[in-house]
């Protein structure tokens, strides 16, 4: 598999922060980090935007998905809110992750703390086609469970 390319730059606030790097040779994400300057306490029910301290600039035809850590889910109830983000080519900005707590008990995310996935992954624009009819499938309109429970 050959790398893409990205550029990235640290910012002030995470220079001492290493870089997103993949933990296995066949991860699909790499994990963020935390650049908060305080431990930030999340409360249930609270949210609040974790700073990294990256800017990327991804190749035209690449998108970056913000994604939750299952660490994070299974043990804290802690969440990326709205997952996954998605991170066009033409953003310069600093990459935020919004989490969620939805666990019972508060959450501190301290510096460094894995916090989010980060996917890199090529993307397709379409060309919409209008039509009056639709072929038709076995499955035609079903949906929402449709296909069974188990």
């Amino acid at each position: 598999m050959t790398p893409v390319a990205v550029e990235v730059e640290r910012l002030d606030h995470a220079r001492d922060l290493p870089l997103p790097a993949y933990a296995t040779p066949q991860a699909a994400g790499m994990d963020l980090l935390a650049a908060v300057d305080a431990p930030v306490h999340l409360a249930p029910g609270a949210r609040a935007l974790i700073p990294t301290g990256l800017r990327i600039a991804l190749p035209e035809g690449y998108e970056a998905q913000v994604r939750p850590r299952s660490g994070l889910a299974l043990r804290h109830g802690v969440t990326v809110l709205n997952s996954p983000g998605t991170i066009d080519a033409d953003y310069r900005g600093e990459i935020g992750v919004i989490l969620a707590n939805f666990g019972e008990t508060a959450c501190t995310i301290d510096r460094g703390m894995r916090i989010a996935q980060l996917v890199v992954a090529p993307v397709s624009h379409v060309r919409w086609v209008a039509t009056e009819t639709l072929d038709e499938t076995p499955r035609g309109q079903g949906g929402f469970g449709s296909t069974g429970f188990r």
